[in-house]
């Protein structure tokens, strides 16, 4: 398994409403395609941050998938919803180490 954390800067207060939406429009399209381990905001660190980890079973697993989120009608149409919140976008992907609990 690899995890991908993506973390969402949203503009300040607009967390709640951004997750709203995600939840109500987004997440059953990105679930056809990756499974959600955790979505997080965060209260100490980097504010008005929306942290979710994604798993796949490979790094192979993840690009395909992607592609084919990419490639969903239904996707093409959210995403312009969630824009506007959008500050600042980043991800990064993990490998668990052989000792990990979610490896």
């Amino acid at each position: 398994m690899i995890y991908e954390i993506r973390t969402y800067r949203v503009h300040p207060g607009q967390a709640g409403e951004f997750l709203k939406i995600y939840q109500d429009q987004g997440l059953g399209i990105i679930s056809r395609y990756a499974s959600l381990v955790g979505c997080w905001t965060t209260d100490v660190g980097t504010l008005n941050s929306v942290v979710f980890i994604w798993a796949y079973d490979d790094a192979g697993h993840r690009g395909s998938q992607r592609a084919k989120l990419g490639q969903d009608a239904d996707w093409q149409r959210f995403v312009p919803s969630i824009l506007p919140f959008l500050v600042h976008q980043e991800n990064a992907l993990l490998m668990p180490a052989a000792f990990s609990p979610l490896g």
